[in-house]
């Protein structure tokens, strides 16, 4: 008996601790997997995990963040274009500076910044880097001017570097694979090159979303043309959680890119109920349509008039329509000189004519867009 009681108590465990697990995605340096876990909070998960958090580091939420089942957290080295900065700190003009500031590399190339550094006329004769090394190694190329665009910031130098990485190389800057430098580091260095360095971070950010619904519009010839819109359900945003790559140039964000997202709840689609626009009117404003972009199914009918027409439920009369067969790619363009059609997920009642064009009469029903 006790040992039922025990093993039954340990069965119970085992359930409540699958049932409070939470899957989350990790990735850990562009690394995915997912884990199951049982952590309250994302400190606790990465603790779980092994992974120490340091200022080098960078969580995507924040640490502090509760646990949700399905969320995505994110851990990568919080990379810091260090001599970037320090090359700006050290070449922002200053009165109490006498020389121009000089940047050496182990490589005995240097970068003498020139804007706003000195009142002293330089010759650029003096400022060619003594060296013992053969005429085909790196430093050995005469000072040239050249312009040097940094974070955004513009100064102009002197250098006797051979390439753009060289000049980067002397300035502190070690560019990642992010990281913009134009032109290409291989490229040799002349007088007037304009050599730019922009410091590019990916990163990614967890935020609540807003899902905007849909609306579904239903024509009917019941209803007179003119009358008001019936709305016969009422829509409803949804919202949720969505994961979001930023794409930071020189700290500021460039592009902002949804990779994914946790539905909390599900939008409600408005559905309407509208009477066709009179032969007299007509609006290119048409509900459901992206722009001058409408998808749906394409029908045809018989007009009592022969040629390229379509009817269309609020198109003004004699616009131009384009309408492409999504599986063969065939297009025809018609004119719009009747109302329908009116069934639901029908958007458009070619003329046989002008069906004839995309595929058989006996296809009775295609999947097209229509542009106008």
């Amino acid at each position: 008996m006790g040992a039922t009681v025990v093993a039954g108590l340990v069965l119970l465990v085992g359930v409540v601790n699958l049932s409070l697990r939470k899957h989350v995605t990790l990735v850990v340096d562009g690394e995915q997997q997912t884990v199951a876990t049982t952590s309250n909070s994302v400190q606790d998960l990465l603790a779980d995990e092994g992974l120490t958090l340091s200022s080098a580091v960078l969580v995507q939420p924040s640490p502090t963040s509760s646990i949700a089942d399905g969320m995505t957290v994110v851990v990568k080295p919080a990379r810091v274009a260090s001599g970037a900065v320090a090359f700006l700190a050290a070449s922002a003009p200053s009165d109490t500076r006498e020389a121009p500031s000089v940047f050496e590399s182990p490589t005995d190339v240097g970068v003498w910044v020139m804007a706003g550094t000195s009142t002293i006329a330089v010759d650029p004769t003096d400022l060619l880097v003594e060296s013992d090394l053969s005429a085909s190694s790196v430093g050995t190329s005469p000072a040239v001017p050249v312009q040097v665009v940094v974070l955004g910031k513009v100064r102009d130098v002197l250098t006797n570097a051979g390439t753009t990485g060289e000049l980067l190389s002397a300035m502190g800057i070690k560019p990642d694979a992010d990281d913009r430098v134009r032109p290409s580091p291989e490229t040799p260095l002349h007088a007037g090159t304009t050599v730019a360095f922009d410091a590019v971070r990916i990163v990614t950010s967890i935020e609540a979303i807003t899902i905007p619904f849909d609306v579904q519009t239903e024509f009917t010839p019941r209803m007179t043309p003119g009358t008001p819109v019936k709305v016969l359900q009422e829509g409803r945003d949804g919202r949720g959680v969505g994961t979001f790559q930023l794409t930071r140039v020189n700290g500021e964000i460039e592009s902002r890119r949804l990779i994914g997202r946790w539905i909390e709840r599900e939008p409600v689609t408005e559905r309407r109920l509208s009477p066709p626009e009179s032969m007299y009117a007509g609006t290119t404003d048409v509900p459901g349509a992206d722009g001058d972009l409408q998808t749906g199914h394409a029908t045809w009918y018989d007009p009592p008039w022969s040629g390229l027409t379509a009817a269309h439920p609020t198109l003004p009369f004699g616009t131009l329509v384009t309408v492409t067969d999504d599986e063969t790619g065939r297009s025809v363009t018609v004119t719009i000189n009747d109302r329908g059609p009116f069934g639901p997920g029908r958007v458009i009642d070619l003329s046989p004519e002008a069906f004839a064009v995309l595929q058989p009469l006996g296809a009775g029903v295609l999947d097209v867009e229509l542009s106008w």
